[in-house]
């Protein structure tokens, strides 16, 4: 069963490869944005900018797959553009090409020096430009693939324990810096050996990716995330979460599962599948550690289960 699934979300992941790639063009003249877009319209999603700050929005909110960025901008130039997107995780391996008119050696030096993928000069060469961009989007798109096939758990299609961590400390210093609240579900099904004793363990490969997606359905923030923390365990991670919202939206997501009517003849809280949950939240600090709020969503893990379980405790 394992491996169908990483069968199934290889070919899905497949298709990364086969869609339309999307480009940012960024230019403030608009006599060259067309004569880009005339050239890849056809093929691509093409966007927009007339600024580098427009470009930084942009990429901010829907990050494209390959960037064409003049160099001299009013404002913030392109070789800005392209550090601050090399400073940000979000946006650090979007390809940056370089379309300038200058020919000078220590502009394209500087260019490459601020993270710039290419070189290209103008007045474009269509079928050059083509060929660099088409070369810079398969690497890119291959990376992603990659990507997420080590940052995926085969069976549930959900984050796996290095993404999360990934995340964990990407989330960690986001809410350090701004002082915001951190929180972490941890979720475990209910009698979960007893389930697979029963109905085998396909069934109870079935149930967790049937678990794995609800819980996935159920979160719709951008840095929300829902792990495969080991077995039957889960964990979710909420930033810019209080207490109080983590604790509302575990028991939601209890109720939710339960909705589901996933049969379970052996459990001893209920005939159908269902979760306890463990919340805790911080405001995270130099006086304590990831170690130490996931350690505590464990603890209060426990105690649901030791107070009959089919509960949240927080």
């Amino acid at each position: 069963m394992a491996t169908l699934k990483y069968l199934e979300a290889l070919q899905d992941n497949l298709s990364m490869l086969t869609r339309r790639p999307r480009i940012l063009i960024v230019d403030d003249q608009a006599i060259n944005i067309q004569t880009l877009y005339q050239i890849f319209s056809e093929d691509h999603d093409v966007f927009m900018a007339t600024s580098g700050q427009k470009a930084l929005e942009f990429c901010q909110q829907n990050p494209p797959d390959l960037i064409l960025m003049d160099i001299i901008m009013p404002g913030m130039d392109g070789l800005e553009v392209c550090q601050h997107l090399k400073n940000e995780e979000h946006t650090a391996d979007i390809p940056v090409l370089f379309v300038t008119a200058q020919s000078d050696p220590d502009e394209e030096s500087r260019a490459l020096m601020a993270g710039g993928m290419d070189f290209i000069s103008k007045p474009v060469n269509p079928d050059v430009v083509r060929a660099r961009v088409k070369t810079h989007i398969t690497l890119k798109l291959q990376r992603d693939l990659l990507r997420k096939l080590v940052y995926t758990d085969p069976l549930t299609g959900l984050a796996n324990r290095r993404s999360f961590d990934d995340s964990f400390d990407r989330e960690w210093r986001h809410c350090q810096r701004y002082g915001k609240s951190l929180a972490i579900l941890m979720l475990d099904i209910d009698y979960f050996k007893k389930y697979n004793d029963h109905y085998g363990h396909q069934e109870g490969d079935r149930c967790l990716a049937a678990v794995a997606a609800c819980l996935q359905a159920n979160f719709g923030r951008p840095h929300d995330v829902v792990a495969r923390f080991g077995g039957e365990e889960f964990i979710c991670l909420m930033s810019e979460c209080e207490l109080t919202s983590a604790a509302s939206k575990a028991e939601s997501l209890r109720h939710t599962i339960m909705a589901m009517a996933i049969p379970h003849v052996d459990s001893q809280v209920a005939q159908v599948v269902t979760l306890s949950m463990g919340v805790a939240s911080i405001v995270p600090n130099d006086k304590h550690s990831k170690a130490a709020l996931i350690a505590a969503a464990d603890a209060k893990l426990y105690e649901a289960k030791n107070s009959g379980r089919n509960c949240v405790a927080s």
